[in-house]
């Protein structure tokens, strides 16, 4: 196929137009919606309730407890309030699809670039599934900002980024709580090398090198062990509520570049070159797919238009994939040269920015092109457009990275094989993705501590998933097992829908943000492995007045020392235009 064809994007249709312009509209009277519900409600005043989502404590105690408590002070501060326990894939259909929520506590995987923000936050996403502004926040002023970012570089960028984070600090349209740490258990007897990635990290397992491993019929196993079942369920890299960090389908599934210890290195791309917004990049001659099938720029090309519209076209407005919009949204065109080469066009995006979009999982057009088919999925409402791109299981993965699937039993476990014919081996640039093992065995386990006893057994090598704080005892008594430690982008953080009244009155949410003690989360909570946060972003990127030092600067907690001070609050509420019954419930007036 040549170049042209690849050229034109999805043209916008009068429902995406109109589409857009409700999102404006909402923008421009954000302000003013509580005042206009408050009147048509004066003669009917009625009780506020919220609901708060998140998962059960067997997922994730943290969420669990931080909703609890979040629910208590609702409850105290005069609000009919309870909690809802889902699933995980349950919780992020009804909060990343349906959009179907009050509140929810969750963990965002975070990026190592700010420009996450963009589609977190940008308006023009609100009515989009996925990570792209699930709390339909709507705000021109803060879209400007957003603009800015991408297309500006250095102290420029930085500053709009300083903006952005103040706008999210002053309106609250999620709230974030902490940075956790990313806590692993290993043994060093078999392998080495665990200290240099995250656990949560692809990388980490080719940093590895085998130290005393003894071959099992011929072969050498790496075995890991994990509570996360749906890697076992669901393969496909764009299935939403299957995919968190997406660490083991980054072995399957490679991109051009990838982030090495914070700089971004050539992948699938050799090498890349800018030219006036347009980044012109040569593929590696060696690729190919895990089929046998040679990777080209046509693969390449098909992948950018399909993440922008999984229905090629088919439908009357695009159908993007919702796990990599953000990224995605920065290529305008993309052409192809040859069978190695092509360009990619990303409109006013800085260098800087756009190059984020090389880190999209490449997908191989002959095995992803017929999926542009329409489909259902039973409990999705609101996404109007489905294909079978967003919901197939993918069980039999077709990639291009270090590993594929061997074998895999539902609920049990996973095994990857080495890919022999994986371009990258014996690149030393400066990490050899060479893979120091010819399996790896990923085991089910129903637990944190039954993942970590398999590893003290020598059963496992280590687990597979960041392990909640409180395991941590279980890790440092066992002089078999080493604890990794290491700082993460994500964070976890209270979401609002901001469609829906009260939550669309950022003085509500001002007071909700304050309703968490952060500081008492990280050391009761958390047990000390966390980092209180103002902003959704690292250390780096934070300003000096939203910096956490001895307490928060801009929401402080209502009470001191972990006590909730419900007077404080009850006349904070008041302050936002607020009332309460006789029996102390709040109400919308």
């Amino acid at each position: 196929m040549s170049g042209d064809d690849y050229a034109d994007t999805p043209r916008p249709t009068r429902r995406s137009l109109l589409a857009a312009t409700g999102t404006g509209l909402a923008a421009l009277s954000a302000g003013c919606v509580d005042r206009v519900q408050s009147l048509m409600t004066r003669d009917s005043p009625s009780t506020v309730s919220l609901s708060v989502k998140t998962v059960p404590a067997d997922t994730d105690p943290v969420a669990t407890t931080i909703a609890r408590r979040l629910v208590e002070h609702l409850s105290m501060s005069g609000i009919d309030a309870d909690i809802v326990l889902q699933r995980e894939s349950e919780l992020y259909r009804d909060v990343l699809i349906n959009h179907d929520f009050d509140l929810y506590v969750g963990r965002y995987p975070g990026r190592y670039d700010p420009d996450f923000l963009y589609s977190l936050l940008r308006s023009t996403f609100a009515g989009e599934p996925g990570w792209q502004n699930p709390f339909g926040f709507a705000d021109l002023h803060v879209d400007d900002l957003l603009d800015a970012q991408r297309s500006t570089s250095g102290s420029a960028r930085r500053a709009h980024v300083s903006d952005v984070q103040h706008e999210i600090a002053s309106q609250q349209p999620f709230t974030p709580l902490a940075h956790p740490d990313v806590l692993g258990a290993v043994r060093t007897d078999r392998f080495e090398g665990w200290h240099r990635f995250p656990v949560d990290s692809p990388l980490r397992y080719l940093a590895l090198e085998a130290a005393g491993v003894a071959a099992d019929g011929g072969r050498t196993r790496l075995r890991v062990a994990t509570t996360d079942a749906r890697v076992t369920q669901n393969l496909n890299p764009l299935a939403v509520e299957f995919r968190s960090h997406g660490t083991l389908l980054g072995l399957l599934y490679d991109p051009l570049a990838r982030y090495v210890e914070g700089e971004l290195l050539p992948w699938q791309a050799r090498t890349w070159s800018w030219d006036d917004g347009t980044a012109t990049l040569e593929l590696r001659d060696e690729a190919t797919w895990h089929d046998g099938t040679p990777l080209t720029a046509d693969d390449v090309a098909f992948t950018y238009r399909f993440l922008a519209d999984t229905s090629l076209g088919n439908r009357d407005s695009a159908v993007p994939a919702p796990r990599f919009r953000g990224r995605s949204s920065l290529v305008d065109n993309v052409s192809v040269v040859d069978d190695h080469t092509l360009r990619l066009s990303c409109g006013d995006a800085s260098p800087e920015v756009a190059e984020r979009a090389f880190t999209l999982p490449v997908l191989p057009r002959h095995i992803w092109e017929a999926k542009r088919r329409p489909a259902d999925i039973a409990g999705v409402l609101q996404f109007d457009g489905i294909t079978e791109a967003l919901v197939w299981s993918n069980r039999s993965p077709v990639g291009s990275g270090p590993l594929r699937v061997a074998d895999v039993t539902e609920g049990t476990s996973l095994t990857l094989e080495r890919f022999d014919d994986y371009a990258l081996t014996g690149v030393d640039d400066p990490l050899d993705p060479s893979v120091a093992f010819d399996e790896l065995s990923v085991h089910v386990v129903p637990s944190d501590a039954a993942a970590i006893s398999l590893v003290g057994e020598g059963d496992a090598d280590a687990t597979a998933m960041p392990l909640i704080p409180s395991a941590v005892p279980r890790v440092v008594r066992d002089d078999d097992l080493t604890l990794l430690s290491d700082r993460s982008q994500s964070f976890y953080h209270v979401g609002y829908n901001n469609r829906q009244s009260p939550l669309t009155n950022p003085r509500f949410r001002r007071v909700v943000a304050r309703l968490l003690d952060k500081r008492a989360l990280v050391d009761s909570v958390f047990d000390g492995y966390a980092r209180p946060t103002v902003s959704p972003l690292p250390r780096p990127w934070v300003p000096d007045d939203l910096t956490w030092e001895d307490g928060n600067p801009r929401s402080p907690f209502y009470g001191r020392d972990g006590d909730f001070d419900v007077t404080a609050v009850r006349e904070a509420f008041r302050d936002a235009g607020y009332a309460y019954t006789n029996g102390g419930r709040l109400t919308d007036q």
